[in-house]
């Protein structure tokens, strides 16, 4: 009874606040135009043919041998990247949290933590073939190897394991470090060897997490466009697919029911990760640690574990630092001497680079505010409102998250190329630099949601309903109650979304028109050519101007940030 009260307490006061009404009504248009519309249009189309609903179209292209195909090696490549990475990454969390680390190690690992954070997705498809393609630096120059064949199954299985394995040692880093070590410490006091705690106690813990860690760079993997785009030669996926089905083949009915089968294998995937393995792997854990862990100090297991990940960090590092070394030589594979500066100058003075850089930048940094704002707004409404459509809200939100990049390029050019339902409504925005500001939004989204639902629970609520007693509204108690005492996040999503916006290729090749140059699509562009020295000099300086927004982040929350103003309290 007591709840049922409550409950219509809560929707009168909500009801009673216009403000908070008009944003959750303008939330709820927006992620169903942008996220649920296009994604709609996807499944009509596919259904939808000359003779009215029927599966033709699906039966068209399954029909299709490359389609066919394509799916069995997407499948097969999601499934072998996803265990490596996991392995791998399970490899460093471990020798991180149970190890005694060298400084350099520790540095090598952070720091291979960051960097598929900070560069283009395709920055190891353009290293591998540099160092190990027909003219390769490795293979050609010091091992004498002419007939290497990077490209292809194995070229995209490896590009992609070093491009994903550290977003599995970020998860299972932070799994780790929440295991009690007062478990393990048992059973060595019983007599197990390191090994046997391992096998008996460790693994079964973080078996859930090991499953989480899996299905996330198997989503990743499958969904992936700019690698096999690369350096996958004659070796089709179904990103890679529908890309050509729609650009090659015109095919845009065959393309959208293409898109439908990697959405549906994308959306299970993610569903048994958000609502099973999610929900297994916290109910697992004991909870913060409640004494510091014993590290591991014996050499016959620190030494060989140390050297085996500190050479995998060290190739990793040397892959990326291939790309603006690349820049500087006059002809990648043919003269390696002398270095030159003549790519970065031409980048500005004959490939347009300026407006490159200009559009990229400007389109990012407009999206970014939003993506950040909107992120807290939506975090606010899901933690600190009831209402029914809470639930709505947040699950859409999130949705862009299992959406493939050029199943949304996909959608958004069905949708909203002859407007609304082919109704000419909004069809003003397609081939815009507001189409590609929506993309970015949508596609950033998910990230600085889950951040932000992070930080507003650890927020007690009293704090707030003080500020609405002394007759604050809804606005006025988020813009300066809620939302300073959660910059850090909002400058983290802010950050995160411009990077995420500024590298982003796969859902934005098929929407941007000759008005726009952005330098992911050039970067792609050069590649495909084999113009390797040019596509490296515009990922040096895209690299240099994330990792430069990821210092500047760090910089303004070390001095502006609410953990700075905590420690000057106490």
């Amino acid at each position: 009874m007591a709840t049922t009260q409550g409950a219509a307490l809560d929707r009168k006061k909500l009801m009673a606040d216009p403000i908070m009404v008009t944003t959750i009504v303008v939330l709820i248009t927006f992620l169903t135009l942008f996220i649920l519309y296009p994604l709609a249009i996807l499944l009509i189309d596919s259904l939808y043919g000359t003779n009215g609903l029927s599966l033709d179209t699906f039966r068209r292209v399954l029909a299709m041998p490359t389609f066919t195909k394509a799916i069995g090696n997407t499948l097969k490549i999601g499934f072998v990247v996803g265990i490596l990475s996991t392995l791998i990454g399970l490899l460093f969390a471990y020798v991180e949290v149970y190890v005694r680390l060298h400084k350099v190690s520790g540095g090598l690992f952070k720091l291979v933590s960051m960097l598929p954070v900070v560069s283009p997705p395709f920055v190891l498809s353009l290293s591998m073939i540099m160092l190990f393609g027909r003219s390769g630096l490795i293979t050609r120059f010091l091992l004498g190897i002419y007939d290497n064949n990077v490209y292809g199954y194995w070229g995209i299985v490896i590009v992609q394991t070093l491009t994903f394995f550290p977003v599995c040692y970020m998860m299972l880093k932070g799994l780790l470090k929440n295991i009690d070590p007062s478990l393990e410490e048992a059973a060595r006091d019983m007599g197990a060897s390191r090994w046997k705690v391992f096998t008996d106690v460790t693994f079964p813990l973080m078996l859930p997490g090991l499953g989480n860690a899996f299905l996330v760079t198997f989503i990743e993997s499958i969904a992936d466009f700019a690698n096999p785009m690369i350096i996958g030669g004659s070796y089709d996926t179904l990103a890679t697919t529908i890309y050509l089905q729609i650009t090659g083949a015109f095919d845009k009915e065959g393309a959208a029911a293409m898109a439908v089968v990697l959405l549906c294998i994308t959306l299970a995937m993610f569903a048994v990760q958000k609502y099973y393995l999610e929900s297994k792997t916290a109910a697992t854990l004991t909870g913060k640690a409640s004494r510091a862990r014993m590290l591991i100090e014996d050499k016959s297991v620190s030494v060989p574990l140390t050297i085996l990940c500190s050479l995998a960090a060290a190739f990793v590092i040397l892959m990326y630092i291939c790309v603006p070394i690349g820049a500087l030589f006059p002809t990648w594979g043919y003269k390696f001497t002398p270095l030159t500066f003549k790519w970065f100058s031409q980048v500005f003075s004959r490939y347009h680079g300026l407006k490159a850089f200009r559009d990229s930048f400007m389109l990012s940094l407009i999206a970014s505010p939003i993506t950040a704002l909107l992120s807290m707004i939506i975090s606010y409404l899901v933690v600190k409102r009831k209402f029914k459509a809470k639930g709505f809200i947040e699950a859409v939100s999130m949705l862009a998250m299992a959406v493939p990049g050029t199943v949304l390029g996909v959608g958004y050019i069905r949708g909203f190329s002859g407007g609304l339902f082919h109704t000419g409504v909004l069809g003003g925005i397609y081939g815009t630099g507001l189409i590609l500001i929506i993309v970015f939004v949508v596609r950033s989204l998910p990230t600085g949601t889950r951040s932000g639902i992070s930080a507003l629970r650890q927020i007690d609520k009293s704090i707030e309903e003080s500020a609405y007693d002394m007759g604050a509204d809804s606005f006025k108690v988020f813009m300066t109650v809620t939302l300073p005492l959660i910059k850090d996040s909002f400058l983290s999503g802010l950050v995160t979304a411009f990077v995420r916006s500024i590298t982003a290729i796969s859902a934005i090749i098929l929407l941007v028109t000759p008005q726009y140059l952005l330098i992911t699509v050039q970067i792609n562009e050069f590649a495909e050519k084999g113009a390797f020295s040019i596509a490296c000099a515009f990922a040096t300086i895209l690299i240099l101007i994330t990792y430069g927004s990821v210092l500047l982040m760090n910089l303004l929350m070390k001095f502006f940030g609410t953990s700075r103003q905590i420690k000057e309290e106490d």
